[in-house]
């Protein structure tokens, strides 16, 4: 059997806490013993727990990448542990203490954020080159954008496996299911609505959908829901009230993402930083909804233009509006679409086809 730690510094659930929930509820048990270590009180125990995951906490973890306490202490837990892997994500900490452990490391990034111009130059790309390339022996880039940005801060390609994030498929629902869902949002069975599932940070880009949402007041029955929390919450909520956009709602923070998400016609996602593989997008293929979304990061290589959906340059409202009027108005391109969507996903980004790629690569190590 072989024994791998997953090491998270995450005390939310954020994507990375998803994906490896997804991992742990579809790799085969019977052949891996996993065991997770995380922050003290960090949010995932109680998932961990519920599917019997052993798992192990570590003081001063949470949030931090590097910390030399949090070093010291990785590195006794690793070698009480013994793995044969130790696979990190956004620990620099873990990969530290599983080198001098003695240990074979696999990294996840799961994340697109730009290189700054003095780390992709001489000398520091050349430093940080060889700083990562040592303390991995396999990098897993959850997108082609995210193996772009990490070699081009100075990693070997040949470290680098694309293995694009995956999800269970959503359960589509019923017409009374879908009717009372869209009913506790002020939407109608005839309402074209568009969703957005997203921290409300600016990165994300709910500003350009806003101003979508207002470039489309004169079709009353396009309707815009904008699901999630966050630090913009009040901006985007004044904005919306000042502009009179009766056609956006917000939802607050959601327990249940699938009653909403299956209440969509179209998604969207206006993202213009960290887009890698987004896990919202992949659950809306699956249950058949196209997308509209920004060229940012990953979007581009899990939305083909005209097929499964429509992308629009970043930052760029006037062009959002245009495709969701264009898809809108065209019943048979929707109808194709959807039924893309549901194909790509079963193609290529189910949990199962996931699973067994990092499976893959555990072994191959």
């Amino acid at each position: 059997m072989l024994k791998v730690l997953n090491v998270i510094s995450d005390s939310n659930i954020g994507g990375a806490g998803k994906m490896l929930l997804v991992f742990l509820r579809n790799c085969d048990r019977s052949k891996l013993d996993m065991t997770v270590i995380l922050p003290n009180g960090a949010l995932l125990i109680e998932e961990l727990k519920a599917l019997n995951v052993r798992y192990l906490t570590v003081d001063g973890l949470a949030e931090k990448s590097f910390s030399i306490p949090v070093v010291r202490s990785l590195k006794k837990l690793i070698k009480k542990e013994k793995p044969d892997i130790v696979h990190t994500h956004a620990s620099m900490s873990a990969r530290i203490a599983a080198r001098a452990a003695g240990c074979k490391i696999i990294y996840t990034r799961h994340s697109v954020f730009p290189n700054s111009p003095l780390k992709i130059r001489f000398p520091l790309k050349q430093i940080f080159g060889v700083v990562n390339n040592y303390y991995a022996d396999k990098v897993i880039a959850v997108s082609p954008a995210a193996a772009d940005i990490i070699v081009e801060a100075g990693q070997k390609p040949g470290k680098v496996k694309v293995i694009y994030n995956g999800v269970d498929a959503l359960s589509k629902p019923g017409t009374s299911e879908r009717a009372a869902a869209r009913a506790v949002y002020g939407v109608s069975e005839n309402d074209f609505v568009c969703g957005i599932f997203a921290r409300l940070t600016p990165v994300k880009g709910h500003e350009y959908v806003l101003k979508a949402a207002e470039l489309l007041k004169d079709n009353a029955d396009i309707k815009f829901v904008i699901a999630g929390t966050g630090e913009i919450e009040d901006e985007l909520k004044k904005r919306a009230v000042e502009n009179r956009l009766d056609n956006v709602v917000f939802t607050g923070f959601l327990s249940d993402v699938e009653a909403l998400m299956g209440a969509l016609d179209l998604q969207l996602n206006a993202s213009y930083g960290t887009e890698a593989t987004s896990l919202a997008l992949l659950e809306g293929m699956s249950m058949g909804i196209p997308a509209v979304v920004s060229s940012f990061g990953g979007n581009p290589y899990v939305i083909s233009h005209g097929e499964n959906g429509m992308i629009f340059p970043e930052k760029d409202a006037d062009a959002l509006a245009d495709a969701i009027k264009v898809l809108y108005d065209d019943k048979d391109l929707y109808q194709k679409m959807s039924e893309n969507s549901i194909r790509t996903f079963n193609e290529r980004f189910t949990a199962a086809e996931m699973t067994k790629n990092i499976e893959a690569l555990y072994y191959s190590l």
